[in-house]
C-alpha cells in the first residue's frame, strides 16, 4: 500500500483537471481550450500568488513517534499506538509531518485515518527504516510534486550520510495545491540528526539552497520536523536567513517551558527541538505543544507540536 505512495520525482498530479472535466478530461476540455490556456500555466509551474480569499486555516502538526520496533517496556508502540491515533484524530490536522516511523506504523496509521494521503520513503539505501513522512487530507489537497533528498553531499543518493551522522537523515518535500485556498505551497518534514552537530549545520544549509531553488519561488512555504537542537542554535540559522520563523513563538512568544522531547517522563525543561516553521506568507492563529497523557502514559518520548495557520491577504 505505501509504495504506490512513494515519490514520484517528475510529474504532477493531473487530478485539478480530472476534478473539473471528468476522467476523459483530455477530450471535454477542448471545448474550454481559452480557459485552459490561461489557466494551465498557473496550475502547471507559474503559480507564484495566492488568491487568499476568504483564507480558509489549515492545521499543521509535527509529531515524532517513536520507532515502532523500540524496546519501550510499559510504551513500547502496541501499547501506546491508541495514544497517537487519539491525539492525531482530537487535533485533526490536514497536514501531519511524522519522524522516526516505520512502515507498518503508517499502514496502521492510514488503516485508522484512511482521509489521509501519504508522501514519503524510508531513510535507508533500500528505502526502509525510517520516514520522515508527510500525511495531508486527500479531500483537500492535491500533490503536484514531491521528492525525497538526503541530508548528505550526495542528496539524491538514497541512504546516504557525510557530515559525521552514523545514521541517514532525510528530507522529504511537496508542492502541494490547496483547494479552498485555489493557491500552492511548500511543505518539508525532516529528522536532524542527534549526535553531529556538523551534520545538522550542514543539513540546515541545504533545506535552506533547496527552499531557494523550488520552482515556485514566491510560494509559500512550510518547514516542519525534529531538529534535535533548540530555537537558537546556529544549526537552524539558515533557514531563519531564508525567512522562516518558528509559529509556535506567534503565540506563545513568552513561554520559556517549552522543551519537546521528555523520554516518556513528560518533562517540560530543555529544548524546543519540534517546530513548525513558516514563511511570512502565514498568519499563525494558534499554536501548542500538546502534552496530553492517557492513564499517566504518553503516545510517544517527544510532545507533538501543532499550529493552526491561514494565508495572509494578497
Amino acid at each position: 500500500m505505501l509504495r504506490q505512495n512513494q515519490i514520484n520525482r517528475s510529474r504532477y498530479d493531473l487530478s485539478i483537471l480530472r476534478s473539473l472535466f471528468g476522467n476523459r478530461w483530455w477530450c471535454r476540455g477542448i471545448g474550454y481550450l481559452p480557459f485552459l490556456l490561461f489557466a494551465l500555466p498557473c496550475f502547471f509551474g507559474n503559480l507564484d500568488t495566492c488568491s487568499g480569499q476568504d483564507n480558509p486555516s489549515i492545521n499543521l502538526m509535527t509529531f515524532n513517534i517513536r520507532f515502532g520496533t523500540a524496546q519501550d517496556g510499559d510504551n513500547a508502540w502496541p501499547l501506546r499506538r491508541e495514544f497517537v491515533f487519539r491525539v492525531i484524530r482530537d487535533d485533526s490536522p490536514d497536514i501531519l509531518g511524522v519522524q522516526e516511523a516505520l512502515q507498518f506504523q503508517l499502514d496502521e496509521l492510514l488503516a485508522e485515518f484512511p482521509h489521509f494521503g501519504l508522501l514519503g520513503i524510508g531513510r535507508d539505501a533500500n528505502g526502509g527504516g525510517e520516514y520522515s513522512a508527510i500525511l495531508y487530507r486527500r479531500s483537500r489537497f492535491d500533490i503536484w510534486k514531491t521528492d525525497v533528498f538526503w541530508l548528505s553531499d550526495t542528496p539524491d543518493k538514497p541512504g546516504s550520510v557525510s557530515w559525521g551522522n552514523q545514521l541517514p537523515r532525510i528530507c522529504t518535500s511537496v508542492r502541494i495545491f490547496d483547494r479552498q485556498n485555489a493557491c500552492s505551497f511548500y511543505v518539508f518534514n525532516t529528522h536532524w540528526d542527534h549526535q553531529s552537530q556538523p551534520a545538522r549545520v550542514r543539513g540546515g544549509q541545504l533545506i535552506a539552497k533547496r527552499l531557494q531553488a523550488r520552482a515556485g519561488k514566491l510560494e509559500p512555504v512550510i518547514v516542519m520536523g525534529d531538529f534535535n537542537v533548540g530555537e537558537h542554535d546556529s544549526a537552524r540559522a539558515p533557514l531563519k536567513e531564508a525567512g522562516l520563523r518558528d509559529s509556535y513563538r506567534d503565540n506563545q512568544s513568552n513561554i520559556s517551558d517549552s522543551g519537546t522531547f521528555h523520554g516518556f517522563r513528560g518533562s517540560t525543561e530543555g529544548e524546543k527541538i519540534d517546530a513548525i516553521l513558516v514563511s511570512n506568507h502565514w498568519v499563525v492563529s494558534a499554536a501548542d505543544i500538546n502534552r496530553r497523557k492517557f492513564a499517566n502514559r504518553y503516545p510517544s518520548d517527544h510532545f507533538p507540536v501543532t499550529a493552526t495557520a491561514s494565508l495572509k491577504e494578497p
